[in-house]
């Protein structure tokens, strides 16, 4: 995947029509692009900043049905997103797992009441189940979690649901894409909709952000993707058109592994703003989070409020008998949820729910809006299908329900480096031919030198927060540390991609301002 060449298939094209132009390169756009074009389709996708910049890359690292949308009573959801889950986790082998949950209950009435509601999630799931619920008691369930407090804990209910990493997997997407012949571009931002002398949306205006180069790309349909920045693509379509978005933040905040102790994640059902709490291994680290805090602004980089931090903090410290505070914090992010609102009451939370809406404009303007990571494959499906039902693109059958991300063709001598994919034998290559580039970058950090080369030279990094925030996940999980090697990274991209000394001071002073927001 090299930027320069896609963009070079880009102007080849001169002035001819695309069948699909794709704007936004989260989660639900690149899920629609490999729907695309594994169905045949043309396919274009631009991104205005990186793949998975924004919400796709802040998630709770999750693939799963939703408990708290089971106590809703969305039974339909939670049924969709289970079915998903289990086609995710069959299809990304190398970037999944099945992770084990446990509920600590502390009354009787907690015992069945979990118990029951987990059998039913069980259910749900059908033929792909990751594995059936069940209680434990008192001692099991100290035995699993030994830094949970055991103060009138009664027990514990086991269960299972899928774990991921989010930003890989959108790069492992966006790679799948041009594998099959489209082109995807990040750093393209859409500045405009072309239409035609009646009205109707015939391509997209847009602007290389790193060149500024402009092109008018001509599309058959252009499906509007762009999660939390959709009313923006829908304001370009009609100036009058009403708020569709109701974004909330969600804050976590990531701890060192000594605060969990387990290969099991905690599922606190009960907090104090209504939502559940995770306290979740990942990476040698643990996630727990979040928080559901309604907003009115948007931005690329949101900021966690103190109150969302102490809420986190609090909470688990209510459970863990080490109480963290913020001096252990490694590092905080905050995520928007693009939730889908009723547009001519976008203030209501009645009809606020994860639940995704697809919507065609009189201009025929496709819009996705809503949904979640889990449920990307199906929404792609059904966007798809709704531009073939208008009559805006050929029929032609989906074909991602059992289409595999990653083929294990070579054994690895380090299996850490499976989540590159297919090619990850390339990264040993390169340490065998340079022993010294497989050295760690830092103590702390699990990358080498050696991925941060095969990266700028297969998975289109733009900047240093590409490689340090999303290809590797060292801002999420020190972002201490991952300022010690800003310098050092940088230097190597620069070699790789054929930058000057300037470049690098930009890209290590933009690096650290980012940061701000994470500490």
């Amino acid at each position: 995947m090299n930027r320069d060449k896609l963009i070079s298939g880009l102007k080849d094209r001169n002035e001819k029509e695309w069948d699909i132009v794709i704007i936004g390169g989260g989660a639900t756009g690149l899920g629609i692009a490999v729907d695309a074009v594994t169905r045949g389709y043309d396919t274009l996708l631009l991104e205005q900043a990186d793949f998975a910049k924004a919400t796709s890359s802040r998630s709770t690292k999750l693939v799963h049905g939703g408990v708290r949308y089971l106590a809703q009573g969305d039974v339909l959801l939670v049924t969709e997103a289970l079915h998903e889950r289990g086609w995710m986790l069959k299809n990304a082998p190398h970037l999944t797992a099945n992770q084990e949950f446990v509920i600590p209950v502390y009354t009787l009435w907690d015992v069945i009441l979990y118990s029951v509601g987990l059998k039913f999630y069980d259910l749900l799931s059908g033929r792909l189940s990751l594995g059936r619920s069940y209680f434990i008691g008192k001692t099991k369930t100290m035995a699993r979690l030994p830094l949970l407090k055991s103060e009138r804990l009664k027990g514990g209910i086991v269960y299972h649901d899928g774990q991921f990493d989010d930003s890989r997997m959108a790069v492992t997407m966006a790679q799948s894409c041009t594998a099959n012949g489209a082109i995807v571009l990040n750093y393209f931002r859409v500045g405009n909709l072309l239409k035609d002398e009646k009205g109707k949306v015939t391509g997209v205006k847009v602007r290389d952000m790193v060149s500024g180069s402009e092109y008018d790309i001509a599309a058959n349909l252009v499906i509007n993707a762009t999660g939390v920045f959709a009313d923006e693509i829908h304001r370009m379509d009609d100036p009058a058109s009403k708020p569709t978005i109701r974004p909330s933040q969600g804050v976590h905040i990531v701890l060192d592994s000594s605060f969990l102790q387990s290969n099991s994640a905690i599922m606190i059902p009960k907090t104090d703003d209504g939502r559940v709490l995770f306290a979740i291994p990942w990476y040698g680290k643990v996630v727990a989070g979040t928080t559901d805090t309604p907003l009115d602004t948007i931005s690329l980089e949101p900021k966690a409020l103190d109150t969302e931090i102490d809420f986190i903090l609090r909470t688990a410290g209510k459970y863990l008998t080490r109480h963290p505070s913020r001096a252990d914090v490694k590092c905080i992010y905050a995520g928007l949820r693009p939730l889908a609102a009723d547009p001519d009451n976008p203030q209501s939370t009645k009809e606020v729910s994860r639940r995704h809406k697809i919507t065609l404009s009189p201009s025929g303007l496709l819009s996705i809006v809503g949904g979640k990571w889990t449920s990307y494959r199906i929404m792609a499906e059904e966007t798809i299908d709704r531009g073939i039902k208008a009559g805006m693109l050929p029929p032609a059958k989906c074909r991602t329900k059992n289409f595999p991300f990653y083929h294990n063709a070579t054994l690895l001598n380090d299996d850490r480096l499976k989540i590159y994919g297919d090619k990850a034998w390339e990264i040993e290559k390169i340490i065998a031919n340079d022993p010294t580039s497989g050295r760690q970058l830092h103590p702390g950090l699990p990358y080498t030198k050696a991925e941060i080369i095969w990266i700028c030279r297969n998975e289109m990094p733009v900047k240093l927060e590409d490689v340090l925030a999303r290809r590797t996940r060292s801002l999420l999980l020190d972002t201490r540390a991952s300022l010690e090697i800003a310098h050092i990274v940088a230097e190597i991209m620069a070699a790789e991609l054929s930058r000057n000394e300037k470049w690098i001071e930009e890209q290590e002073t933009e690096y650290r301002q980012i940061t701000v927001n994470y500490l």
